[in-house]
């Protein structure tokens, strides 16, 4: 298969910093895209990978899976697309199509596997997958998103990941009009599950250790923030939420917010991936039918769907953009949570 060089920013080993790199991408297939890569929104799922916090990355990593950019190529086969149009790309860039779980567009939980848009087998180059941190992808046209064209390119980065991470939730609990919403953390998950659970008419309540980021919860749309070292705060939200989004990316105590969900209530961890400490009791849940699940970003018809509500609602994330160059000062400012509440890469400085 033919291929193209192609510039971008990744890692050599664990611990060594971002730099400049050459990676190849295959030459536009039947039913390929090629994107130039105008923004590349920074996950925490980048930081994790190129430092190989999880285990099993591959090198050298290429991170990157919130990408808008401009078509440049297409495939003969491509119907949805055309050179000129304005598309992205989020986590995924391949599924079997063939499951259950890809029929039902639940290409997130593809029981024979799903492709990353980094770190994932590429099935066409041999090896592992690049990222965004590039001037260009290429990508099957069922993974590429119409991306509107009203919002700003750069702030709609993070929707890619953020953005239907949260919005999936939301989606499959049904929040409508008068739902009552609590989010835990208010990060680049966290913000952004405010503003789309509000968009979709919820009451929303932010869950702080933090007084101080009261009044910014309340400009992303918060109708109300609940100190959680606060004993009597919290008993004053007992039995109070339909759904509560745990946004927070580390080990943490859930149960004093199990007691403040409804009955038949959920608490929906989107940002911790591993086991909980302390233990969950299970007695709250049990005398009040609550539950504690997971969620994984979203399918690529649901990802669409978030990307055209965001642009009827004229809903972004909050960023702040950086040159590529800056990527390794980024990781280290964003261990610190210090970025409202998202970095965006311009990838015209690659």
């Amino acid at each position: 298969m033919k291929t193209t060089n192609v510039k971008a920013f990744g890692t050599a080993a664990a611990d060594a910093d971002l730099k400049e790199l050459d990676i190849n991408r295959r030459e536009v297939t039947a039913n390929d895209i090629e994107i130039e890569i105008l923004y590349c929104g920074v996950c925490h799922s980048d930081l994790h990978t190129a430092r190989n916090d999880w285990g099993g990355t591959m090198y050298p990593s290429v991170p990157g899976h919130e990408i808008v950019g401009r078509i440049t190529k297409i495939g003969n086969e491509v119907t949805k697309f055309k050179v000129g149009d304005l598309a992205g790309v989020g986590c995924l860039v391949g599924s079997c199509k063939t499951c259950d779980s890809c029929k039902k567009d639940l290409e997130q939980y593809c029981s024979n596997g799903w492709v990353g848009t980094y770190n994932g087998e590429d099935k066409y180059l041999g090896g592992h997958t690049f990222g965004g941190y590039s001037e260009k992808v290429v990508v099957e046209e069922h993974f590429v998103l119409k991306v509107p064209t009203n919002l700003n390119l750069a702030a709609v980065a993070p929707l890619l990941c953020a953005g239907i991470t949260t919005w999936s939730p939301l989606r499959h609990w049904n929040v409508k009009k008068g739902s009552k919403v609590a989010v835990v953390g208010l990060g680049g998950l966290g913000h952004m599950a405010i503003k789309l659970a509000k968009g979709l008419g919820a009451e929303v309540t932010l869950f702080s250790r933090t007084p101080e980021k009261t009044q910014d919860a309340k400009d992303l749309g918060a109708d109300t923030v609940v100190i959680s070292t606060d004993e009597n705060q919290m008993s004053a939200v007992a039995g109070e939420f339909d759904l509560i989004i745990d946004t927070v990316p580390y080990v943490h105590d859930i149960n004093p917010y199990v007691g403040t969900l409804n009955i038949s209530g959920t608490l929906v961890l989107v940002g911790y991936l591993g086991p909980l400490d302390p233990f969950l009791n299970s007695v709250p849940m049990i005398l009040g039918r609550k539950s504690v699940a997971g969620s994984l970003i979203g399918g690529i018809a649901e990802t669409q769907e978030m990307l055209d509500f965001c642009g009827e609602h004229n809903i972004v994330s909050e960023i702040e953009i950086i040159k590529m160059q800056d990527i390794n000062k980024a990781y280290e400012r964003m261990l610190k949570s210090d970025v409202k509440y998202r970095f965006v890469i311009d990838m015209s400085s690659l």
